[in-house]
Order: structure tokens, then sequence, then C-alpha cells
């Protein structure tokens, strides 16, 4: 899976590819609506890559104090973009 649109197409099928990431895991659950399961797939994990899908996910529950933590554990800053912008971001840096 290389391009946006087919990480967008397999949103139609039940399960995850079996080769995706742990991020884009996460991020495919999230895509789905499964803010729970796209949770559970990085909040045992440290990494900077994890951290960052982690502080996307807690902006978009609204947990911004716990999304600043997270963004600082990635080493990033959050953005000013749209939460759909910030997914989109996210699934290409990691495809």
């Amino acid at each position: 899976m290389k391009t946006l649109a087919k990480f967008k197409e397999s949103l139609s099928l039940a399960q995850p590819d079996n080769g995706l990431s742990v991020p884009l895991k996460s991020l495919w659950y999230d895509g789905k609506g499964d803010w729970q399961r796209a949770h559970a797939q990085v909040d045992h994990l440290t990494d900077r890559e994890s951290a960052w899908v982690h502080a996307y996910l807690h902006r978009k529950e609204g947990d911004i104090w716990n999304a600043d933590y997270w963004y600082s554990k990635a080493h990033k800053t959050r953005p000013n973009v749209s939460l759909q912008e910030e997914w989109e971001q996210l699934v290409l840096h990691f495809l």
C-alpha cells in the first residue's frame, strides 16, 4: 500500500492489512471510526512514531494536555491543521 488513496480504499475492508506498521494500523482503525482500537495499538508504546500517533488521537479526543504531552514525546509540535489533514499527513508519513 503506497498511496493515501489505496490506504483510504482499504478502510472498506473488515480488517487491516497484516503488513501495516503499528502506527498505520492505529490510523487505519481511527479511519474506520474505532478510536478505542486505534488507541489500543499505541497506548503501551513509547517510541517516537507511536507517540506521534498517540498525540493525534488524544488531540482528536479533545484531551489537549495529554495530546501535548505525547507530541513532546514524539519531538513534535501540535499542528494547526484540521484533524483530517493531520490524519492524512500521518498516513503519508508512515506509508
